[in-house]
């Protein structure tokens, strides 16, 4: 499952990242932003909940000369958390494990 990130047509460099769910819950949104903009855009993950436990999707994020490699990604859960991880490197990484980031120092958790 390939999921694409629009962006302005001057990006030209585009990074691919695996979303590996591997809570216990599904991730029912997901969304990015450059680092710092709060200017986050939903990227789809296919058509149902990206399923708990492993499953993974991979999405593509272009990279435009002006707005770097860092990216804040933000990720709703089935049961309402919603985890926001900022600073996360497209360059360097090829794969974001969603549960990992919750025990992360750069995570933010919204709990309803």
């Amino acid at each position: 499952m390939t999921a694409v990130l629009a962006t302005p047509v001057y990006a030209s460099t585009v990074y691919y990242v695996d979303i590996v769910n591997t809570s216990a819950n599904d991730v029912v949104s997901f969304e990015v932003a450059s680092a710092g903009s709060d200017r986050f855009h939903s990227v789809l993950l296919g058509n149902a909940p990206l399923q708990g436990g492993g499953e993974a999707a991979t999405i593509a994020i272009r990279k435009g000369d002006d707005d770097g490699c860092r990216r804040d990604l933000r990720i709703g859960f089935s049961d309402g958390r919603v985890l926001t991880h900022r600073g996360f490197d497209i360059c360097h990484y090829r794969t974001y494990h969603a549960e990992r980031y919750l025990r992360t120092q750069t995570a933010e958790v919204d709990k309803p």
